[in-house]
């Protein structure tokens, strides 16, 4: 998009650019999203950012009205397989503040300045002030949300010092913490929810979703112990335990929704958790998906067109443990079920159905079906992080005994979020790239003979994950 076309998203308030790119106003000093509904300003005096970072490091401030920093991610970063999209997947699930910007540039494999140089002349932002902007807004979903001191919420957000969280969230929000948790619906106040009870959010996503049909996948591959799902179609509840850098969580996501987004609460026995798992909620949801690219691409085809309009916003799900969801592709559900069972981590404090975290690989490399994966996956062999090679990654997966081409081309879809996989090869496919796996979720939604999920693969253990 040129500068004059983003200024007509911003005249329309067009909800479809949200997250795409973030606008300034140079009289107020503040960036919005391109659905502001404030008075659109003057064109002389905007400015546009391709991140709500670039814009902070400019010296804007979030506005109070459109809440830029809640918008849903960019879906160039689930559709790029270069560098910058690889760190922007990292950044997003906690890299950068786990493991420094040395961390993030090691797993991309790259000098931590050559990190820093591509994603300042693509982003106008480096890796620390993407993941500042990101923790600016973890706070204030917990200023807003929780009950926790402030000084839990700075250290929880992943700031290193209360200093350094007071400064960001003045320079960002214009107000301090205390402040801004008071003008949030009169923050806390009235609340009986604690940390315990979980923490309340609201996952936006861009454009319509079509929660039916991403339920109707869960709920048919849920593994007993580690996910449920609960209520009858239309109102069902997603519940499924995580394994998190720093302990435990449970998260469980509405199916109803009553504007943009999902609603969802997240239960953590460390609240510095909340980023990466609100993360992988995202991924497995595809909620930062562009329904509007999908549907422009895949609209015109004979076969497709007709399914695109019976069912706008159809997602492609992803994984909220892609080392799992591997696993899982390899042995079927069923298995998946006893290896649970067998080898799956107990939760200090289980909650109805949710009594387990999946087994990690280390522990399953005798297993026979999933053993030769699993090893692979403990020695570094497959990566599968946000960040991984999705090329080097199915390369290596096809080379394990067990695991087919189908099987590969799968996990590539499902654990590292690539929206342009065919499970099934043919020269039709072609025609609906970069979006073939969307293609492939349309497919499968209609139940017929054509849809590549709902025939018999090579291996009854792959239908499980159909």
């Amino acid at each position: 998009m040129d500068e004059e076309t983003r200024y007509e998203a911003v005249s329309s308030r067009d909800a479809r650019f949200d997250g795409e790119f973030f606008f300034a106003v140079s009289t107020t000093g503040i960036y919005c999203r391109p659905s502001c509904p404030a008075v659109t300003p003057k064109r002389e005096n905007v400015t546009f950012f391709p991140t709500a970072a670039a814009a902070q490091g400019h010296g804007f401030r979030a506005c109070r009205r459109c809440r830029p920093d809640a918008v849903p991610g960019s879906a160039a970063w689930n559709v790029r397989a270069d560098v910058v999209g690889r760190a922007m997947r990292l950044i997003g699930d906690g890299v950068v503040d786990r493991e420094g910007v040395p961390g993030l540039a090691g797993r991309l494999g790259y000098s931590a300045r050559q990190v820093q140089r591509q994603l300042n002349a693509e982003l106008g932002a480096g890796p620390v002030a993407l993941a500042r902007a990101q923790r600016a807004h973890t706070a204030r979903v917990l200023l807003q949300t929780t009950p926790l001191p402030v000084t839990e919420v700075a250290f929880a957000a992943g700031f290193a010092s209360v200093r350094q969280f007071n400064d960001t969230i003045r320079r960002i929000y214009a107000r301090t913490p205390s402040r801004l948790r008071v003008e949030s619906a009169a923050g806390v106040a009235g609340r009986p929810a604690a940390v315990a009870a979980g923490i309340p959010l609201r996952l936006a996503h861009r454009g319509p979703f079509a929660a039916r049909e991403v339920f109707d996948l869960l709920a048919a591959e849920a593994v007993d112990r580690v996910e449920e799902v609960l209520g009858t179609p239309g109102a069902r509840t997603y519940r499924r335990t995580l394994r998190l850098p720093y302990g435990s969580g449970i998260a469980a996501v509405d199916e109803r929704s009553a504007g943009p987004w999902l609603e969802a609460r997240i239960h953590l026995a460390d609240l510095r958790d909340l980023t990466t798992a609100v993360q992988r909620l995202r991924r497995l949801l595809d909620l930062d998906a562009d329904p509007y690219a999908v549907g422009e691409r895949l609209a015109g085809d004979a076969v497709l067109g007709p399914l695109v309009t019976a069912r706008p916003g159809l997602r492609s799900p992803g994984a909220a443990d892609p080392e799992e969801f591997a696993v899982r592709a390899v042995t079927g559900r069923a298995e998946a079920a006893r290896l649970v069972e067998a080898h799956g981590t107990p939760l200090d404090n289980p909650c109805g159905g949710l009594t387990h975290l999946f087994p990690e690989p280390a522990t399953i490399t005798g297993h026979p079906q999933a053993g030769p994966l699993a090893a692979a996956l403990a020695a570094g062999d497959v990566r599968l992080d946000p960040g991984a090679d999705r090329d080097e990654a199915e390369r290596a997966l096809r080379a394990l005994p067990g695991v087919t081409a189908r099987a590969a081309a799968l996990i590539r879809m499902r654990a590292l979020g690539d929206p342009d996989v065919a499970l099934e090869p043919g020269a039709d496919r072609e025609r609906w790239r970069p979006w073939r796996s969307y293609a492939t979720r349309y497919l499968a939604a209609t139940g017929g003979p054509a849809a590549p999920y709902a025939r018999p693969a090579a291996s009854p253990r792959e239908v499980a994950h159909a």
